[in-house]
């Protein structure tokens, strides 16, 4: 399965969108969690954006013509010892800026201003007041209301603005929430309109793209199918790739993607590696060469995996035997097949963010399951059309190509499958009981309509056992959990407040239906803190 190890460590302009015919603001990345969120939310605004690394050179960010540039958040304090600093002509470029949170404490510390360590860490929601004082609407909240719910993430305050700025919005724990430099085009926010919880986020970031930085919204869908099109020939050539298939999302949207480009120099392999869920493996490959056509060598490698996964329960240990042994199954199976050229696969924007620190020095949450590194040994040349990307947009991008809405729909499924939904040891017994819990929650969730209000649903097999009692006796057996969880993007997701009849369906039929499970529990946790998948 393709999506269990990604072979790349992703680096800056590696086969990205092209901007040269498309306004572009640049998002410079000071390490937030976040910063993905900023590029995404200016693409729903049809605006391109484009990540880069807070130190780029002050030539190479004039050298891409941005209208605007965006300080993206950070989890460093300006003051600390080695706080990651852009140049400071990047003010003077006489192109709109913008600071979110940490970028707002940089452009305040580097003209003039004064931070401070407030001592009142503000983490959360926060209730923003927009600070007329008679003079004109600041721009950034046109047509905002002058109250707003916004998500805050900070520890240190702006006690002064630079010479020049004004105060735009206040807080109850933050008096300097927002400032501007209208005449200088300098603009900064100390919580984040970017993340889905701040209310009318979006509407501020149009106004500093199309109000301040005068964008037209000349980047959509549709220009960047044709675009990724001309991209894949024009890299590709007369050569052949070879794609590993998952059956997900991405990887189907961007094997589409490189069949359109290539047609049958194209060949997809998908790996069965025993950790799918119930009856997968089979329903993708009638999927794939009966409704898609697309040429398919399916290779089970099942037995494989779950021996080399034997004993195993770190989680970290788990994904790297199995991206090792994707890397052998596949490696293997693309020899025997022939020469290819290239490796085409379908890496997005959060496989990366989430990866490694490649785009600023963003804390590491946990090594990706969809991100890898390419061994020396396999000398393939990357295709990767959709690595800019964000999930929904690979969603619409599907539905314009024409799939099938059961592709386009599809919740998101982990790499490395259900080891990361075992917790603790994998066997073929295990696997099969989370199997059947999962496939009654997949049932349950349908029918009830909430599986396409869901980001993701499924159930975890937990390594704890509790006494209970069935048909008067006496029962030691294991847990279920239930995850369920909303979000636009998966960097930031809220349980999902299920119907109480739906989660009380779904836990009898799972005591009831699945031998060896007595006990159903509910995760309502959101991310952050937690993250989506348990492991």
């Amino acid at each position: 399965m393709w999506d269990n190890t990604r072979l790349r460590a992703s680096r800056y302009g590696e086969a990205g969108p092209n901007p040269v015919s498309h306004q572009t603001i640049l998002v410079l990345d000071f390490g937030s969690q976040y910063t993905q969120l900023i590029a995404r939310r200016l693409r729903e605004l049809s605006v391109y954006s484009e990540i880069i690394p807070f130190n780029t050179p002050l030539e190479t960010i004039r050298g891409r013509h941005p209208v605007g540039v965006i300080l993206s958040g950070g989890p460093k304090s300006v003051s600390e010892a080695g706080a990651p600093k852009c140049d400071p002509k990047v003010f003077q470029l006489g192109t709109p800026v913008l600071g979110i949170c940490y970028g707002m404490q940089l452009m305040t510390d580097m003209l003039g201003g004064e931070v401070r360590l407030s001592g009142h860490r503000e983490f959360g929601h926060a209730l923003v007041r927009v600070s007329r004082n008679g003079a004109p609407q600041p721009r950034l909240f046109d047509d905002v209301p002058g109250e707003l719910r916004v998500w805050a993430s900070h520890g240190d305050d702006v006690a002064a603005v630079p010479p020049g700025f004004s105060v735009a919005a206040t807080s109850a724990t933050a008096p300097i929430a927002a400032m501007e430099a209208p005449e200088r085009s300098l603009y900064a926010l100390l919580f984040h309109p970017e993340v889905a919880h701040t209310d009318h986020g979006l509407e501020i970031l149009k106004n500093f793209a199309f109000n301040v930085c005068g964008c037209v919204g000349d980047w959509t869908i549709a220009s960047f199918i044709e675009e990724a099109t001309t991209r894949i020939r024009d890299q590709v050539g007369q050569g052949k790739v070879v794609f590993g298939l998952s059956g997900g999302v991405d990887s189907t949207v961007a094997a589409m993607l490189v069949h359109r480009a290539i047609g049958d120099r194209l060949t997809c392999i998908f790996v069965d590696n025993g950790l799918l869920r119930y009856d997968e493996a089979n329903q993708i490959r009638k999927r794939f060469t009966e409704k898609l056509h697309l040429p398919l060598e399916f290779v089970d490698a099942s037995d494989l995996f779950l021996e080399r996964l034997a004993g195993v329960t770190d989680p970290e240990t788990k994904r790297k035997i199995i991206g090792a042994t994707f890397i052998d199954v596949f490696e293997t199976r693309a020899n025997e097949l022939g020469q290819f050229d290239f490796l085409g696969q379908g890496t997005l924007y959060p496989d990366v963010i989430e990866s490694a620190s490649v785009h600023g020095p963003a804390v590491v949450i946990k090594s990706h399951h969809n991100v890898g590194g390419l061994p020396e040994r396999m000398k393939f040349k990357l295709v990767e059309p959709l690595r800019d990307l964000f999930k929904d947009e690979v969603r619409r991008v599907g539905r314009d190509l024409g799939l099938d809405r059961e592709f386009v729909v599809r919740q998101p499924f982990p790499g490395p499958g259900l080891a990361v939904r075992v917790l603790g040891d994998i066997t073929r017994e295990r696997l099969d009981l989370l199997r059947l819990a999962d496939k009654i929650v997949a049932e349950e969730i349908r029918k009830a309509g909430w599986y396409e209000r869901l980001w993701q649903s499924f159930a975890v097999l937990l390594p704890v056992q509790s006494v209970g009692v069935m048909g008067d006796a006496r029962t030691y057996e294991s847990t279920i959990a239930i995850r369920a969880v909303e979000s636009l993007d998966g960097m930031t997701a809220d349980w999902a407040r299920l119907p109480h009849d739906l989660l009380a369906a779904i836990s009898s039929r799972i005591v009831n239906e699945v031998r060896g499970i007595n006990r159903v529990v509910y995760d309502i946790s959101s991310k952050p803190p937690s993250t989506i998948e348990w492991e």
